[in-house]
């Protein structure tokens, strides 16, 4: 037999005030405490909390991170390979991309998001947990948003490949490219510069 008591507070015992439940998505993100290891993203009004990826994950993303190291330090852009959300403009859905360029001075939601159209680029690695919303779901939230370049590294598919996104107009990317691993692609405006996928083969 367990015992119930109907006692909510006593000596050592703080009492928890009395706060409105979250009622969005965005609500309940924002009243999250810290999750080290883990990755929260809102994508189509679903919160989704999900284990960080791989260390061959990881690796591919580090791979382009350091792809993009000299033009970064040409235009005094910033890169973050993971570590850093994005606010989608509009919805305030926030995102966290394998990969991100962006300016010095890119406009911020608080103190840890970026928002979306003061980006110059976003990345995703493709896993096999998140490839239904890389490959379906994100190029329409990263067009919505206004972000001018979607990279997809995709080592799932056959075979794998690497897919750029870019134009956004009414929601929607209007020109895409796709390379087999291997293959330079070229990395329109306002990046600007052709990428060797080579440097993905054996890391995935």
């Amino acid at each position: 037999m367990v015992a119930t008591s109907r006692k909510t507070h006593g000596p050592g015992l703080a009492r928890i005030p009395d706060q409105p439940l979250p009622g969005t998505p965005r609500e309940l993100f924002d009243s999250l405490p810290p999750l080290p290891g883990l990755r929260t993203e809102i994508i189509d009004g679903r919160l989704i909390v999900s284990p960080v990826g791989t260390p061959e994950h990881a690796r591919a993303a580090m791979r382009l991170f350091r792809a993009f190291i000299p033009l970064m330090d040409e235009r005094g852009w910033e890169g973050f390979s993971g570590n850093v959300d994005v606010c989608i403009d509009g919805s305030r859905d926030p995102l966290e991309p394998d990969f991100v360029i962006a300016p010095f001075d890119c406009p911020r939601w608080g103190e840890r998001e970026l928002f979306s159209s003061g980006l110059m680029l976003v990345a995703e690695v493709v896993s096999k947990g998140s490839a239904e919303d890389d490959r379906g779901k994100k190029p329409a939230i990263y067009a919505k948003g206004g972000v001018p370049v979607f990279l997809l590294v995709d080592p799932l598919t056959t075979p794998a490949s690497v897919t750029v996104y870019s134009d956004p107009k009414e929601g929607q990317y209007q020109v895409t490219s796709t390379v087999p691993f291997g293959r330079e692609i070229l990395v329109p405006h306002p990046i600007g510069c052709t990428l060797d996928t080579s440097v993905f083969e054996k890391v995935v």
